[in-house]
């Protein structure tokens, strides 16, 4: 089931706009967050949710999508994200939330793809812009943008050749392809058992 879960989560960036998401499936996805461990148990993120339109309009104007596709500015009107959960860190509890961080935006991620959804972690964005735009105090750090929606577009995972690039692409139909580093790259020998 998990590894179902893991194969459907991709980063989408087109999804169907005019597919609501209600503030109470956000509510939902962050309430999986309170479940996950955190470091010495601190748990010092906080979460803005927008389902708005109009506000989700403005959250989109502060943000980068797809690094690596040069000529794409990110998804057109009508393909844009129907949510976002903006995910902060309160400084005034931890100056650190590495792995807090992490082990939260995936986790709502994988609660999005159980309701049918699916999203993008955004970390390119205009900080202060977003922060001026929507008053929020300096105590807490901006740290990730949650983008989420009904997919639209399909992302397939490839095997990386040994000596090919990380660089996802898309192809004339717009498939999104993601190449993926093999097992054998990623699982090393132990040292003492070379000598």
């Amino acid at each position: 089931m998990l590894k179902d879960l893991l194969q459907r989560n991709r980063s989408y960036r087109r999804f169907a706009q005019e597919v609501l998401i209600a503030e109470d499936q956000l509510r939902e996805l962050v309430a999986l967050t309170r479940l996950c461990g955190a470091a010495a148990n601190l748990q010092p993120l906080r979460y803005l949710l927008s389902v708005e339109p109009q506000r989700n309009s403005r959250i989109f104007r502060h943000l980068g999508w797809a690094g690596y596709l040069k000529d794409w500015a990110g998804p057109a009107e009508g393909e844009r994200p129907s949510a976002y959960i903006v995910v902060l860190g309160d400084t005034t509890i931890s100056e650190n939330f590495g792995c807090d961080l992490g082990i939260a935006a995936q986790t709502l991620l994988l609660g999005a793809v159980e309701q049918g959804l699916g999203g993008c972690m955004i970390a390119s964005m205009q900080k202060q812009k977003l922060r001026e735009e929507f008053d929020i105090p300096t105590r807490f750090e901006i740290l990730l943008v949650i983008a989420l929606g009904k997919p639209v577009e399909q992302v397939r995972l490839v095997d990386k050749e040994p000596a090919g690039d990380i660089k996802y692409w898309r192809d004339s139909a717009g498939v999104h392809y993601v190449p993926k580093r093999t097992l054998d790259h990623l699982i090393l020998p132990w040292p003492e058992d070379l000598a």
